[in-house]
């Protein structure tokens, strides 16, 4: 019960950050911040071996300074940027280009779904739901925690932490 438990965290924090990116155009730190600490103990609990984790952690800091760059040029947001490098953390190096050609596939097709949808969309017919509007204004960027947190579900079961959760 205990190993299940851990292995639907990741998910839910996954669904809260894609929810909250999408109502509020931003993902809070303590999401990030959460996944770094459930983290560690996933990875006590399934047997990590300490330079395994530390290899995690130093896959989460490249992803961390990579998406700074992309932050630096507003390609990206400041809370995307720490939160793919939160998930890069569960990742390490046997998922991570995996996660990130997932992300940036489901990043395309929610920019196209975006684009789409401001171009065909009259704001005249939308409800005024301020995150809706908000979603409909082309000066703002896409909610691109949505498409990592995407990436990262469908990678999930292949990490060393999911695997080591379910076989006790």
């Amino acid at each position: 019960m205990f190993y299940s438990a851990l292995a639907i965290i990741f998910p839910f924090i996954m669904a809260v950050a894609a929810a909250y990116d999408l109502l509020t155009m931003r993902i809070p730190n303590w999401v990030s911040l959460a996944l770094v600490a459930v983290f560690v103990i996933c990875g006590f609990v399934v047997g990590l071996p300490l330079q395994e984790i530390g290899i995690h952690f130093l896959v989460g800091i490249a992803v961390l300074i990579v998406a700074f760059l992309l932050f630096i040029p507003g390609w990206i947001g400041g809370g995307d940027a720490k939160f793919a490098a939160a998930i890069g953390l569960w990742m390490g190096t046997a998922n991570i280009f995996e996660f990130l050609l997932y992300s940036a596939f489901f990043g395309g097709i929610l920019t196209l779904v975006l684009l789409l949808f401001r171009w065909k969309v009259p704001v005249s017919v939308l409800p005024k739901a301020e995150w809706i509007l908000r979603l409909h204004d082309k000066s703002v960027g896409a909610p691109y925690g949505i498409a990592l947190a995407a990436g990262a579900m469908i990678v999930y079961a292949e990490s060393a932490i999911y695997i080591g959760l379910m076989l006790p």
